[in-house]
């Protein structure tokens, strides 16, 4: 086989390799940014429980929109993370083929 067929399936197969570490660290950020979105909430309302509420009138009307945004952001971590094995499996997939056609071309066949 042609060298450069070669060194495009080198290329190709890194490539693949690139994308499963990228999207298992996507994976790890998804997760770590659902903790801090629920550590946010928890926090919040523990630092609203020591002060009193007439004082927190000023904040308060910005809670439902803070609630809504973070509602919606949650659910976008869900999907995403529902979506997630399939893309990965299918990553690792092509990095498996991606080896197979790179060895094939190099022992010539």
């Amino acid at each position: 086989m042609a060298r450069n067929e070669v060194e495009a399936a080198y290329f190709t197969l890194l490539r693949a390799r690139d994308e499963v570490v990228a999207l298992t660290r996507y994976g790890e950020v998804l997760h770590d940014e659902e903790r801090r979105l629920h550590r946010v909430r928890t926090e919040g309302a523990a630092i609203a429980a020591r002060i009193d509420r007439r004082l927190l009138r000023a904040l308060r009307h910005t809670d439902a929109a803070l609630d809504e945004a973070i509602d919606a952001r949650l659910r976008v971590i869900a999907d995403e993370r529902a979506r997630l094995p399939e893309r990965l499996a299918a990553a690792e997939a092509f990095v498996a083929d991606a080896e197979s056609t790179h060895a094939a071309l190099q022992r010539g066949a």
